[in-house]
């Protein structure tokens, strides 16, 4: 029996003033994407509309999740809207799940013209939690400014949206699936795909599985724990660590992707990953890893707990690229981190005589300076590495990358990271975070910050604290030239840089769950001296934050 064509529907709406974007995507409570009427496809509709019309017909798209809560009724909107918005074809991962990671893998593999995820990374999931969209373009990169502004100019002035209400799809049934729709020459075609597969052929290509599976399953094997934490790179923990790379079945704790991934927010930190610093603690694992809700970030602790820091972390895997294939293959073009990441990766790039580019918060920085060849490897403080085999910050990447020197140079975690200090100095580093800011009291206090610092007599400053005088030697906001495209970035961030090299640096955040504001306070402080690189982060920094917490009290 012939079925009929599935009508497409026009819906009258009304616009809405805070769709947009900002650094990871939109982000806003669960229930204001679930609760607010036509809140989700206003933002569907705007995200489509940015993407030029001719580009859009017969296009292709990626389309994954973490797993959060509102995901799956989230996917069925997305191809309803993206069947009558004239998009050609959707390969979404199966049970609607890819790590952001993946997903920008895919994105590149079969050149579509982007990807939509949804995650709010680490924030907390269920229907009082976060939700997020975020769109990656089609280098498998997040969007560029220019793409945000546009999603936003739409949104502003959004009267309707274009849907297929009657289209269902099946999620758990691999293969395509085709639709005809009323007044399309062409089927809408959706493809599920394994969510795995293609991004494991990738890594294959990248590391030397076998050295690793010798590590894992030899007479001395490393024995390692990892806590997928519920979300979404459970499955890429099972198949690639556990099946195909050796590592015991029970080494891998939490992979079972949940709704509200098991009650605690699916953050890669000292705080939230709880059971894998207590495991790590008791001494029987060598090396141990937490991955975040879509997989973009991680977390690194050697025997006995101890906790490798996100800026030592891409400084440790700089300095050691020569032990994974892909890099004694293609060589290393040069590095990258934001600013408010440590400058432990600068001595590793000056030592190997290599460009360090310092970029704004925000992964699609990376994008243009690895796109134009400049840069194959970047990091930030926020638990983020990647390298230029994808556009986005991999956590399983990362943890392989480990792997591979705890390998090559037949040493633990720890012993790696301090032999890293001795030959490059150590670099201590730490972030506070004033959450849940009333956004104008924020935006004030920050100018007033500025307005501080700037004072021509502000330069010459000397802080006494204890028997330390720290003597400020440059003080700014922090901006941007890209130097591919020439665009500026302004108001990237307070810095103060001292004349020891150490530094505080004051942030508003862009990537809260629209639950208020942000306000991070990075302090770095530099020690060459290796009898001095076993002393509590928090008693080096003290002096740093006390000036800090002063410096704020005057603005």
């Amino acid at each position: 029996m012939e079925t009929s064509p599935i009508p497409v529907v026009t819906v009258q709406t009304a616009p809405f003033e805070d769709q947009r974007p900002g650094t990871n995507g939109l982000r806003r409570k669960t229930a204001v994407f679930e609760g607010k009427k036509n809140y989700l496809q206003n933002y569907i509709q705007s995200l489509l509309s940015s993407i030029d019309l001719r580009d859009r017909q017969g296009c292709t798209m990626v389309v994954g999740s973490d797993g959060r809560y509102f995901s799956r009724a989230t996917i069925e909107v997305i191809v309803q809207m993206a069947a009558a918005n004239g998009i050609g074809r959707l390969v979404i991962g199966l049970n609607g799940l890819l790590s952001t990671p993946a997903v920008s893998c895919i994105i590149r593999k079969i050149k579509a013209i982007g990807g939509i995820i949804l995650t709010a990374s680490h924030n907390p999931g269920g229907p009082g939690g976060d939700f997020g969209i975020k769109f990656n373009v089609a280098n498998g990169g997040p969007s560029t400014d220019t793409v945000m502004e546009k999603i936003s100019q739409v949104s502003r002035t959004l009267e309707e949206y274009a849907i297929c209400p009657d289209l269902r799809i099946d999620l758990s049934r691999l293969g395509r699936q085709e639709f005809d729709l009323e007044n399309k020459f062409k089927p809408f075609r959706v493809e599920i795909v394994d969510s795995v597969e293609v991004y494991l052929q990738m890594l294959r290509n990248i590391f030397d599985f076998s050295t690793i599976k010798s590590l894992l399953t030899g007479p001395d094997q490393l024995k390692i724990h990892i806590d997928a934490m519920n979300g979404v790179m459970g499955p890429y923990v099972r198949r690639i660590l556990c099946d195909e790379l050796g590592a015991p079945a029970n080494s891998a704790v939490s992979c079972v992707p949940l709704e509200d991934f098991g009650g605690r927010p699916p953050e890669p930190n000292l705080t939230y990953a709880t059971s894998l610093v207590d495991a790590m603690k008791g001494g029987e694992f060598g090396f141990g890893a937490a991955f975040d809700a879509d997989g973009d970030r991680y977390m690194i602790l050697g025997e006995n707990g101890f906790f490798v820091n996100p800026s030592d972390s891409v400084a440790v895997i700089a300095a050691n690229l020569s032990t994974i294939p892909y890099f004694r293959q293609h060589g290393a073009r040069g590095f990258a981190r934001s600013m408010a990441t440590s400058s432990a990766l600068d001595r590793v790039a000056k030592a190997m005589k290599l460009a360090l580019y310092e970029t704004p918060t925000g992964w699609r920085y990376f994008g243009n300076l690895m796109d134009s060849g400049r840069c194959s490897l970047c990091g930030e403080e926020s638990f983020g590495t990647g390298s230029d085999h994808i556009r986005e910050k991999d956590g399983l990447w990362s943890v392989l990358a480990w792997l591979s020197i705890m390998a090559a140079r037949k040493q633990g975690v720890e012993q790696i990271v301090r032999e890293h200090w001795a030959r490059f100095g150590r670099n201590y580093f730490c972030r506070f975070d004033y959450e849940g800011l009333d956004p104008r009291a924020a935006f004030y206090l920050m100018r007033d910050l500025e307005t501080v610092i700037s004072d021509k007599a502000f330069s010459s400053q000397k802080f006494a604290v204890g028997d330390h005088v720290y003597s400020v030697e440059k003080a700014e906001n922090f901006e941007y030239i890209d130097p591919v495209d020439g665009t500026v970035a302004r108001n990237q961030g307070l810095r103060i840089i001292f004349t020891d090299s150490s530094r505080l640096v004051f942030r508003m955040s862009g990537s809260g769950g629209g639950m208020g504001a942000t306000i991070r306070i990075y302090a770095e402080s530099f020690e060459r001296d290796p009898e001095r690189h076993s002393r509590e982060t928090q008693v080096v920094l003290g002096p740093l934050i006390a000036i800090a917490l002063k410096i704020l009290q005057h603005s």
